[in-house]
């Protein structure tokens, strides 16, 4: 991983992202820093596993990844991370560690299986992935959308391998955390490292 993707990976903000010009499984990713902020207070039960269950859904369909995946496995991770350390006395949090932990091993073989396909290199940059001829219009025009959709060529092919390249080394910038999990998740966090 190139310095420049590790400092980018690891100083973003959620602030930094157009959510609402990225795509996801069922549109577009507008509703993501409401979801990743109930996951990161980590209150109440049945908010984390609806927010949790909205993301995931969004970010991973049938084996595919999607534009607003990578940047939505950079915050993932540093919840993961926060959760791991609450996760002794917060119900909540103990959840979510488990529940990204799996996700996490999804996300992976996802790109391991893509990147066993013929594939496009990758965008040299993280920060290539906002570039302006990438990002979908402001507004959200459902006809638009769709005629979208019906080109032969909806992403450029190296764009479309960075869905999977940069949701994998988001999960490598965040390698350290992997290893120092509590013991009670130390085989799904070793799956997880077995895939990177």
């Amino acid at each position: 991983m190139t310095e420049e993707n590790r400092t980018y990976i690891t100083h973003l903000k959620v602030t930094d992202v157009p959510w609402h010009r990225l795509t996801t499984a069922y549109g577009r990713g507008t509703e993501f820093p409401a979801h990743l902020a109930v996951l990161e207070q980590m209150g109440d039960l049945a908010s984390v596993k609806k927010s949790l269950y909205e993301l995931t859904t969004n970010m991973e369909h049938q084996s595919t990844l999607w534009h607003a995946t990578p940047f939505g496995m950079v915050f993932l991770n540093r919840i993961l991370e926060k959760a791991l350390a609450e996760s002794g006395q917060n119900p909540a949090a103990h959840f979510l560690a488990g529940e990204l932990l799996d996700f996490f091993s999804c996300i992976l073989q996802c790109f391991h299986d893509g990147d066993e396909m013929e594939h496009a290199s990758p965008l040299p940059c993280f920060s290539d992935l906002l570039r302006e001829e990438y990002l979908w219009s402001e507004e959200y025009d459902e006809e638009e959308n769709e005629m979208r959709y019906e080109e032969d060529e909806v992403f450029p092919d190296d764009l479309f391998y960075s869905f999977y390249y940069y949701s994998w080394q988001a999960v490598k910038a965040y390698q350290d955390v992997l290893e120092q999990v509590p013991a009670e998740f130390s085989k799904p966090a070793a799956a997880v490292l077995e895939l990177l």
